[in-house]
This record gives C-alpha cells, structure tokens and sequence, in this order.
C-alpha cells in the first residue's frame, strides 16, 4: 500500500516531488540540525489521490493519526487537550513555491475549552484569544467557505468602535467579543456551527488545502509561471510556535542576500508580536530585520548563522520564515529565493567568485527572460521631477499606467488595451489577476517581503511597496499624498520599481544601462556591477554554446545595431521591406504593366534600388552571412485597399465626375489578384514563377551587391533563400534561373559571384519532403512562424484575437504557439525535416528565421534539434545568445525559484 505521510526526520531536499519544496526544505533544515519545530508531511501523492477521487485515499487518516500521535509524545501534550493545549499549523507546499496562492490554517487546535488552557499556560490570556480569532477567521474562510472580507469588516468595525489602528491594540475582552462575532458569522453564512472538536479541525483543514491546489488563484499562478496542473500539493502539519507572545516574540522573512540588487549581506523585515501570517500580508508595516540586532541580539547573532549554514548548503540565495517565542528562534521554512533579474546575475558571479559554484552553474541560474526585462528601458532621472510619494523598492523597472483600485477593473481595463496601475493598501492571493493585468502594483503597507513584493518579484513585475505617506482610499478610488494631492483612479502615473518612487503623469524613457553597454559598452557607477555581471554570463555562453545567433534585419542600421548586440550574421533579410513607402509607386507600376516592355522598365527602375539596399546590408556585416529572401508576400499588399479604392471610385461617380483612370486601373488589378486566403495563395517562390523577371531583378541586385563589395576590397557572404517552397520542383527551376543570372553578373562585373541557395522551411509538407528539396537545397531555414500557422490551421491575425485568450485558459496550450514552438507538432516536423535533410546532404546548414528564434524555450529545442542557428530580431540576439549557452549546458544545476 502506498505511503502518505513522512516525519521531518524522514526526508531531504531531494524529495521535493513527494514531499513538495516546504516539506522537503523543512526536513532538508532538520537533517542540517537548525531549530525546526517538529512535524510531519503528508505528500503530493496523497493530494492526487484525493483530487481524483474526491475522498482520502485508503489508510491516510491512520498514518496521519500514528504520526500525529508521535509528535503528541515528544511534545508532552495533547492536541486540543483542555488544560496545556498542542497546537498545530496546517500549510501547503507545492513542489514550486506559489506565494499566498494556497490554504493556510493555524492554531488548530483551540476551541471554547482550550482557549482558556492556553491563556493559563502562556499567561496572556490577550494572546490566547488573538489565536483563536485568528483560527475561527482562516478556518471559516478557507475550510468553510465564507467570503473572507466579512471577517474583514467585523475586524475593522471593532476597530473603530475602539479608536485603535492595529490590531495589537485590541485587548482580551474585544478579541473574546470578535471570537463570538466571527463564530456566529460562520453560522449565519453556512447553517454550521464552528467545530469544537479538534480532530474534525485537522482532518478538514488538511482535506481543503488539498482542494485548494484548483482554486482559481492557484491555477491561474501555475499558467503565469508555467507550473503543471497534475503535481499537487503536500501538505505540512507542524507544531505551532507563537510569535504574538509579547515584546520578546515576533516573526520575520529574511533573504541571505537582497533579492532585489542580489548585494551581500542580511535583508528581510521583522514584526514584533507578530505570526509570520501578519508580515507577509502587510497589514502592519514591518521594521527592518537590522532593527532585531538592537530588540534582540541573540536571536539575530543566531539566525544570521544560520543563515550562512543554509546559504553555504544550498549554494544558493535562501529566502527564510521565522519566528522567536519568547526569545527563542524557530526556523520555519528555507527555499530558494525569488530574485529579480539585476539580483540574478550579480548572485550568479558572486557565488561564483566565492568558488560556491562554477562558471557553467553561474550561466545555469540566469536566464533569457531576465535579460530582457534588464534590457527594458528605465526612467530618465532629469525629468522625474518631484516623487509623489516613496516607499520600498520592491521589485525593479519602470511603469507607467492609469491607477486603478481593484482587480476587476485592472482585468477589465487592460483587456481594452489600457496600460493600469493596481493601487491597494496591500494586495492578498486574490490580487493575482489584477497584478497580472498590471504594468505595475503599488501598496501603502508591507516591505521587501510581503506578499506584493514576492509575487511581483517572481513575475518581474514593478512594485513598490510600504508607501506609508500615502492614504489609499479603495471605495473612493483615490489616493491622497502627504501634502494632500489627491489622485483618482484613471489618472496616470510612473512607477520606478528601482528607486521606490512614484511620480505624476508619464515621465520619459531612456535606453537601460545594458543597452547602453551592448550598444557602445559604456556603464557607470551605479550600475557597473550589475552591467558586469551581465557582460560576464554572455562571454561564458559565447565560450561553451553550439548554436550561432544572427539577426532578422532589413536595413544597414538594423544590421550594425545586431552586430553590436552580437549577432553573427542576418538569418533573415526580408525584401518586401524594401518595396514601401516611395518605391512602391514603382511595384504598381510593374504590377499594372500591360506589356513585357513596360513590366522590365518598372523593374529595371527597382534594380538600383535594391542593389543599394543590399550593399548596405552586406557591408555592415562584412564577413558574416546575409540570408535574403526573394520576395515572399502577394503584390496585392503593394497596392492601396480594395474597399477604399472602391470607395474614392464611387464617389466620383456619385459626384457625376469621371474616376480617376489610375484608381480604376488600380482597382480592376486589385480585383483581379484579390484571394479569398492569401496567406495560402499566391506568394513565396509560388511569385517567381508566375511574374516573369522579378526573380531575375532581386537577385540580379544581390549579385551586383556582391561584386560590388568584393571590388570595394569587402568579404560579402550573401546567401539566397526561396519562400514557401513544398516542392523540390519549384525550387529546382527557381535555382536555375538563380544560377544564370549570377552567372551574368560574374561575366559582366569580372568577378566571380557564387551565393548558396537554399530555401525556407514553412509548409508541412516540404518538412516531410526535405530530403527531396536538399538535393536542391544548400541550406534551410524554419520558416516557424508560417509553418506554426499551417501546422494548426491557424490564420494568426484572425485566432489571436478570436479565442487564444479562451484556449489558454482552458489549457489546450500553456502558452501560444506562436511565442514558443510547439514541440509535439510543430517541432515533430522540425525534427524529421533535419534528420532527412542531413540523410541527403550531411553538410546542409540548417537555421530558424521566425520569432521562435530568440524565444527561450524554443532556443532549447533548436539545440536539442540539431540546427546550425537562430535568427531573432537585433533586440534578441543578447537573449538567444544567452539561451544558446545555457542549451548546452543541460543538466547543470539552475537556480528554480518558482
């Protein structure tokens, strides 16, 4: 029979997929012998059992028992017994960490009786009833149901009808008389009395954190941070510690390093008399975790040893939970940090010049995502003018979006397309879809570690937190500034999740210190450890990645910008470009051509055009391959807009005037080469074939581009590709003709212009048929954007808008396709079209030209794939080189924070 429940003392860190990460850090913290109050965890499995089956699997409720009745044993007490009452505390913990998204219940174990046994034993009979105010209210709203902002209300009610701020101003006799508000509150809303017996307590709570691993909030998490839906949840039963026990007791969050800079040293918050419940939720503003060397020397000399023991073991950032009772420190829980990116990269070299971990480990635990969120631009510091207000740099970067107070209409507004701002006094799990929908999230209340600043951290969202000078007025939608500016929802405003600012109105934007570095390598001060770091991971990727990097770029500034940002060339060079703004006066006139004469004469006016464009290109990556498409799109998008044509037309007649005769003409071509999906229709190499001479012109262009350069004392390394090939027989008789008018330019320039041919890979079928098309083909390049669209059946500018949002909500994909291959299908084909090429022509260089090129997760599949390249927009090349590196590197160890 299988085993549910595990002791502390039974397992480690390398069990996190049974025992979730705060089971398996918690017995990871009792192995290495630091003060973990004792427990037990009951796993994943059982969590699974029980979501599939609605009910507790078979013998869980005798383990939980024969365990519970262990820890009843070393404790010396019983749990709930009336006289010296054993408390416990009820926690999820998922494999990966998911801030506030789950149930938590503690002090079970109180009741009418107990209550008074524990207010005898504490000797604060204030404390006892804080407790089991605190249990009526997590377990009436998690367990049974009730909408949690009731307990709310009641709570705030008392409060003013006593003239108090906190809640540690209320004294026994108001927590007794809200004890018996919250109590008849459960019955009023759920016909239940709430249960006095302390076994039913356990058993319930433990059978709700398993369920809440569906809720909404829960699963709307795990799609944001691309977490499975089929891992659940373990679930921690532990001994209740009590940091609301007075002055010499409190909670804290501590981080071994800052998770916002990544800079050494202590970093956390710390709340005297105080559960850890009350810092993460930021109901109380916190002191900083220095303030515990002054309340309490001891106790921080302690964790601080702590603290380099669990740092030092997991050779890692730790983000760690505790509490003192009494003067005495308890360690509740370790994980491995969220950290911004900027604090990625500086840990990941500091570790690794601490010799803690290795070079390769450093590149391991940064990522792509991070270096582009770095890549973002910031603030322009002139500009800012005078703060609104200040509070506590939570998470970094820079926002700007209209306030807004809820999340209903964060969601609402963002989906319209309007950049928000969520503003709130602090933010509960409950927020996650508004901070989701949020540029940026604002609170009054909570520090460095409260549950807005982890979540936002964790997303790379900005935050700042703690902003004490503001009065955050929900119902009103508004907020008001210490010198009385008041601000209502709607009204714009900058938020600098770096600096803890924010300001009025939309402040400017400048180019961020790594894209300055990138561009010129020019940093400063500031930012020059940051800036370093960044420099460090892209040389080591640059050292040990397989894949080459180059650039999707149409234009000699693109080109220069990409080969500053590191791209080894351009993957793809598109041409249809190259035919807007004036010139597309000459593509209507070859289009409108009613003689071959005419046609040439259009042609002949875009040959010099073209030509220009690609010595350009080629002389600002001299030395690097150019892959440039012949011209892919249908010349209909050349010509001006049917309906508004039709339009202009019938005015003129409305008007009894004669249409302009170049609006006819232009009409009648458009109908004519009108297509009822031209996405499918004629297009790619499908184009060659049909209009003669164009095929001719561009590469005529190329070729003279080429001599030119190669007269000019330059080293061109232009390469031809042909779109939308799904026949070996069209690429052939385009090759051909490639061939030929090279051959031309060669005899006429007397230089010898030789430039590979190869094709792009976007249809099914020419992946299935690759290794005919190689024997033509020199190289290939996934087209992935076009072969995702006919791969699924997807016109993208129709689905997207259509029921994307739907299909990701509901899961048929965790994320578009179009941002990140879909290995199953998309990818199948990849696969088959590189192993039949290279069957056919081992040396076939094979790259990938859509946007999948510089997306993470799919640079890891083109790895794993076996391609030459990737090709990404010049933005990207940092990432993909980035990605490219740690590709190579799997199987060391990361930094997974979620």
């Amino acid at each position: 029979m299988a085993r549910y429940v595990y002791d502390f003392t039974e397992g480690g860190r390398d069990m996190a997929d049974l025992l979730g990460g705060k089971g398996s850090n918690l017995a990871e913290m009792t192995r290495l012998g630091l003060p973990v109050p004792p427990g037990f965890t009951l796993t994943t499995e059982a969590c699974r059992a029980f979501l599939a089956t609605g009910g507790e699997p078979a013998g869980l409720w005798e383990e939980v028992s024969a365990h519970l009745s262990a820890l009843e044993a070393s404790a010396g007490r019983v749990l709930g017994e009336p006289d010296d009452p054993l408390l416990l505390s009820v926690r999820s913990g998922a494999k990966f960490s998911m801030p506030g998204m789950m149930e938590t219940i503690l002090d079970i174990g109180l009741n009418d009786e107990s209550v008074h046994g524990l207010a005898k034993v504490s000797g604060s009979e204030r404390f006892a009833w804080d407790s089991y105010r605190r249990l009526v209210q997590m377990f009436g709203s998690t367990v049974m149901g009730v909408d949690s902002t009731l307990f709310e209300r009641s709570l705030a009610l008392l409060k003013d009808l006593r003239g108090v701020r906190d809640d540690v101003h209320l004294t026994a006799s108001d927590l007794t008389e809200l004890v018996e508000t919250y109590k008849n509150l459960i019955h009023l809303e759920t016909g239940e009395h709430f249960p006095q017996s302390p076994a039913e307590q356990l058993r319930r709570a433990v059978l709700a954190v398993f369920g809440s691993w569906n809720g909404d909030r829960a699963r709307l998490y795990r799609r944001r941070e691309h977490i499975a839906d089929d891992l659940g949840t373990a679930v921690n039963v532990q001994r209740m510690v009590f940091g609301n026990l007075g002055p010499d007791s409190g909670s804290g969050v501590a981080f071994t390093r800052d998770p916002a800079t990544g800079r050494p040293g202590l970093y956390g918050d710390y709340l005297p008399d105080a559960q850890g419940e009350d810092v993460v939720a930021g109901i109380r503003n916190t002191v900083p975790l220095s303030e515990l060397a002054r309340l309490d020397p001891e106790s921080y000399a302690r964790l601080g040893a702590h603290m380099d023991t669990l740092e030092r073991h997991y050779r890692d950032l730790c983000d760690i939970e505790f509490t003192i009772e009494r003067g005495i420190l308890w360690m509740l829980q370790t994980r491995v940090g969220k950290r911004t990116a900027e604090a990625a990269f500086v840990l990941a070299a500091e570790l690794a010049d601490e010799g803690l971990i290795t070079p390769d480990e450093a590149l391991a635990r940064v990522s792509g995502d991070g270096l582009a969120r770095l890549m973002f631009p910031r603030f322009d510091a002139s500009a800012t003018g005078t703060a609104l207000a200040r509070g506590v740099p939570a998470s970094p970067g820079a926002a700007v979006g209209a306030v807004v107070f809820d999340t209903a209409r964060a969601v609402r507004r963002a989906a319209a397309g309007e950049k928000v701002v969520l503003v709130r006094q602090e933010t509960t799990p409950d927020d996650l879809p508004g901070m989701i929908a949020a540029q940026a999230v604002l609170t009054s209340r909570g520090g460095k570690t409260s549950h807005a600043a982890v979540v936002a951290r964790g997303m790379g969202k900005v935050c700042v937190c703690g902003a004490e000078e503001l009065t955050v007025d929900t119902e009103a939608r508004r907020f008001t500034t210490a010198d009385g500016t008041v601000v209502e929802e709607g009204t714009v405003v900058s938020v600098d999740g770096s600096a803890g600012a924010v300001y009025a109105g939309a402040v400017p934007l400048v180019d961020s210190a790594v894209i300055r570095y990138l561009e010129d390598g020019r940093d400063d001060e500031d930012t020059r450890h940051m800036v370093g770091a960044v420099a460090r991971a892209l040389s080591r990727a640059d050292t040990v990645r397989r894949l080459e990097v180059r650039a999707n770029a149409d234009t000699p500034e693109d080109a220069a910008r990409a080969r500053r940002f590191g791209a080894q060339g351009i993957g793809l060079c598109r041409t249809e470009h190259m035919f807007l703004g004036e010139r597309r006066k000459l593509v209507e006139q070859m289009i409108l051509a009613g003689t071959d004469a005419e046609r040439d004469r259009a042609l002949a006016d875009l040959l010099p055009l073209q030509r220009r464009d690609f010595a350009g290109i080629l002389e600002a990556m001299d030395g690097l391959p150019v892959t440039i498409r012949l011209l892919d799109p249908p010349l209909h998008e050349f010509l001006p807009d049917r309906t508004g044509l039709a339009v202009r037309i019938a005015a003129a007649e409305a008007r009894g005037e004669e249409p302009d005769a170049h609006h006819v003409a232009l009409l009648t071509a458009v109908n004519r080469m009108h297509e009822e999906n031209p996405m499918l229709g004629l297009r790619g190499v499908r184009l060659g074939l049909v209009v003669p001479g164009l095929v001719a012109m561009q590469v005529r262009a190329i070729g003279e581009a080429v001599a030119e350069r190669l007269l000019s004392g330059g080293a061109p390394e232009a390469e031809i590709m042909v779109p939308l090939v799904g026949d070996v027989r069209e690429l052939r008789l385009v090759r051909e003709e490639v061939r030929g008018v090279l051959a031309d330019v060669s005899r006429e320039t007397g230089v010898t212009v030789d430039c590979p041919v190869g094709t792009m890979i976007e249809l099914p079928r020419a992946a299935l048929t690759a290794g005919r098309i190689a024997e033509e083909a020199e190289f290939f390049s996934f087209g992935t954007n076009d072969l995702t669209q006919t791969t699924w059946g997807f016109s993208r500018d129709d689905v997207e808008a259509e029921f994307f949002s739907a299909y990701l909500d509901k899961g048929v994909f965790p994320t578009s396709p179009f941002e990140t291959l879909d290995r199953d299908g998309v990818g199948r084909l990849v696969g088959i079209a590189v192993a039949e090429g290279r069957a056919t022509r081992p040396d076939l260089k094979i790259g990938v030209c859509g946007e999948h090129g510089g997306d993470p997760d799919s640079v890891h599949f083109f790895h794993t794939a076996g391609l030459d390249y990737v090709s990404c927009s010049p933005f990207r090349v940092p990432v993909a080189r980035l990605e490219a590196g740690r590709a190579a590197l799997e199987g060391t160890e990361g930094s997974d924070s979620r």
